[in-house]
């Protein structure tokens, strides 16, 4: 009996040890005080990069809206021998630098996942000359900091995407005709008091790596400290988020961002003139003439015209086509 009773008292014991250790794991200790939380930084962001022209060259003057001629234009299907259309022809598929993340431009539709956009539709269109079928084109998507290497690398055949024509880019390639002229602006939270460009000093302004935009909004009456990204997307982000006080480049590319986000607005007027050119590789003079040859059928058929009013009526710039200009 008295055996039986120890055990009984042991066993209550050991009951309470347990139980007194199992409320107070129930209880929290040392919770840690989270005063702010920083929001991440989209993969790339370098502040302040390095100034840079776009050549690897000493670059002479020039006119850079000036490009060559076209010539006779062949039919599709027919391509002259020994010509870059030839091999393009031969290899059954023109290849396209382009963008997929700049809205109106150059995107992808997330209900067909097909790209679309105005330089798409200038892509299709040399590949309708060349081929008789505009959907014989291999898209490789590619950075604004990775169009030139693309082309001299022998990548792609073309890039078509936002590429602002420079003295400084002719040096390393050729760029066609002009097909469209933008303008650099400022685009602001819709509850920022920023009007305008001369208004940023000392504070954070989003632009692309490789742009133009980012050397322009250094040469501004009151610089800004420049964040650069490896995408426009990119930027609209870190203004969603309030990392930077605004994003600058071309008002063509910050009307895709305002028609995706209502709660941002451009604000001043354009401080610079951007025209648009198709960046072609160096040694390909032929391409270019023959680029120029179905710009020019698209302006003269109202192609041109009819892409602008799909995509970039909401830009709020007349549907005019540039002025081409040849400098042979």
């Amino acid at each position: 009996m008295r055996r039986a009773t120890a055990a009984l008292v042991a066993a209550l014991a050991m009951l309470a040890v347990l139980s007194t250790g199992c409320s107070a794991a129930g209880k929290p200790v040392d919770l840690a005080v989270v005063q702010s939380a920083q929001r991440p930084e989209p993969v790339g962001v370098v502040v302040n990069p390095p100034t840079t022209t776009g050549a690897t060259t000493q670059v002479p003057p020039c006119d850079p809206t000036a490009s060559l001629r076209p010539g006779a234009m062949p039919g599709p299907g027919a391509m002259p021998e020994g010509s870059t259309m030839k091999k393009i022809q031969d290899r059954g598929r023109l290849i396209a630098g382009v963008d997929q993340n700049t809205f109106l431009f150059g995107f992808r539709n997330p209900t067909t996942n097909q790209l679309e956009g105005f330089d798409i539709d200038r892509v299709r269109e040399i590949a309708a000359a060349i081929f008789g079928d505009p959907n014989k084109v291999q898209f490789k998507v590619i950075t604004s900091a990775g169009r030139i290497p693309a082309l001299q690398k022998g990548e792609v055949d073309i890039v078509v995407r936002t590429m602002t024509a420079t003295c400084a880019r002719w040096v390393d390639i050729n760029f066609s005709a002009i097909y469209y002229v933008a303008g650099q602006r400022l685009l602001v939270d819709r509850g920022s008091e920023i009007s305008g460009v001369d208004q940023l000093r000392g504070q954070r302004v989003c632009a692309a790596k490789g742009s133009t935009s980012l050397n322009k909004l250094r040469d501004s009456p009151a610089p800004p400290e420049v964040v650069a990204v490896d995408n426009w997307t990119d930027c609209l982000l870190m203004l969603q988020q309030g990392q930077v006080a605004g994003v600058s480049t071309d008002d063509t590319i910050l009307a895709g961002m305002v028609a995706q986000d209502p709660n941002v607005k451009m604000v001043g007027p354009r401080f610079t003139e951007e025209p648009y050119g198709i960046g072609i590789p160096k040694a390909n003079e032929d391409m270019v003439r023959f680029v120029n040859g179905v710009l020019e059928k698209s302006i003269a058929s109202g192609s041109w015209t009819a892409s602008y009013g799909r995509w970039l009526t909401q830009a709020g710039e007349q549907a005019a086509p540039p002025t081409v200009k040849y400098r042979d």
